[in-house]
Formats: structure tokens, C-alpha cells, sequence
């Protein structure tokens, strides 16, 4: 691939990893959200310690505040919607307009809960914009590899939360098996012993969610 190939490439596996992020952080989040308002049952360190991210927030209303909308925070929902919109502006050419639309359509959303009182209703627009994007990428975009990369990107995103979220085996190897069918149908390099590796993690008595993480991560380091 030549080098604006290359970047574009980069930007379909980011495009396809940040709307799963968005979409999967999101349901848990609003899963949440009634239990973090009232403080019963809702515990937003250990929210932040499933995901293994940093708890920079002084109590559940901060959490609400900053890890939904705060678009400073690198770790909110909103950062990576928009992290996914940015990829796919630029990406205009190789997704077409109407399948961008899904994402914009989604920040809309995104914005509009920022205002709401009761922001759990656009957050199931959200995360049905998500779904129609991913819907649109297989109806729209003619190009296999197209397709194929933003869904390995998407396929590794969930992989990672799964095992970090410590997932049951039936859900984990799964995705196991969802991303080792799609990778090989695209141009991505990638290091084929972390797929063996995972595969293999799958077998084992107990599951290694360290290990598969580690796995996952390495996944594009050629």
C-alpha cells in the first residue's frame, strides 16, 4: 500500500475501534447511570477499575459529568465519539457520505444528552447510530477491505473490553474467533503468532484476561 493507503488504513481500524468503544462503554454506562444519581449500588471506582482506566473524579456526580461529556477527558465517551468522527471525515471518500452520517448523527446525540435531564434516552440513540453505522458499512461500502479493516478494528476493541470487563469464555472466544476469520481478509499486517496465542489462551483451565489483553494489544506491533 502506498503511504496515504497506509494512513487511511490506520484511520478504518481507529474508526472501527472507537465506535466499539463508544458503543460498549456507553451500555455499560447508562446500565450505571440510575445507580451513580442515587449512590445505591453505584460504584464509579469500580466502574473505572473494569476498565482499567485512571478514577480521576471526586464523587458520581463528577463521574456522570466527566466520563460522559467531558471532551478534555481522553478516557470519556465523548472523546472517543469524537475521536471516531474525526477519522471518519477524513475517511469521506472511502465511506461514503451516508455511512459518515451515522457517526454525526451519533455526536448529535451525544450533545443532546450533554442537556438533558434525562440523558439514558439519547443514549440508546447513540448507541442505535452506532449500529446503523456498522449496518451501513456492510450495505454501503463496496470495497471488501474497506469493510474488513474497520471491522477488525472493531473486533479487537471488543476483544480488549471483553477481557478487561473479565467476560465469560463463551463470549471471549467468540470474538476470538470473529477476529481471526476477518483479519486475514484484509491488508493489515499483523503478527500471526498473536492469534495462535490467543487461540490458545482460549483452551487453557483458566482464562489469562492479562495475558489475552497483552495479546490483544500486540496484535498490529509488525
Amino acid at each position: 500500500m502506498g503511504i496515504k493507503s497506509v494512513v487511511n488504513a490506520d484511520r478504518l481500524y481507529w474508526l472501527g475501534r472507537y465506535s466499539e468503544r463508544v458503543y460498549t462503554t456507553l451500555k455499560l454506562f447508562a446500565r450505571s447511570f440510575d445507580q451513580l444519581i442515587e449512590q445505591v449500588g453505584g460504584d464509579h471506582a469500580a466502574f473505572c477499575a473494569s476498565l482499567d482506566i485512571p478514577n480521576i473524579y471526586t464523587d458520581g456526580d463528577d463521574f456522570i459529568a466527566r466520563y460522559a461529556f467531558d471532551p478534555e477527558n481522553p478516557n470519556s465517551i465523548v472523546s472517543n465519539l469524537n475521536r471516531a468522527y474525526d477519522n471518519a471525515i477524513e475517511l469521506r471518500e472511502e465511506i461514503g457520505s451516508e455511512t459518515l452520517a451515522y457517526i454525526q448523527l451519533a455526536v448529535y446525540e451525544m450533545n443532546k444528552a450533554r442537556e438533558s435531564d434525562a440523558p439514558v434516552i439519547e443514549f440508546q440513540k447513540v448507541s442505535d447510530d452506532i449500529l446503523a453505522f456498522w449496518g451501513i458499512v456492510d450495505d454501503q461500502i463496496d470495497d471488501e477491505n474497506t469493510r474488513n479493516i474497520i471491522k477488525v478494528g472493531k473486533r479487537v476493541e471488543r476483544l480488549d473490553l471483553y477481557a478487561r470487563l473479565r467476560m465469560g469464555r463463551v463470549d471471549m472466544d467468540r470474538e476470538v474467533c470473529r477476529l481471526a476469520g476477518r483479519i486475514d481478509r484484509c491488508d493489515l499486517r499483523y503478527r500471526r503468532e498473536s492469534i495462535s496465542n490467543l487461540r490458545a489462551l482460549m483452551r487453557a483451565e483458566q482464562l489469562d484476561y492479562p495475558a489475552i489483553i497483552r495479546e490483544t494489544e500486540r496484535i498490529l506491533e509488525v
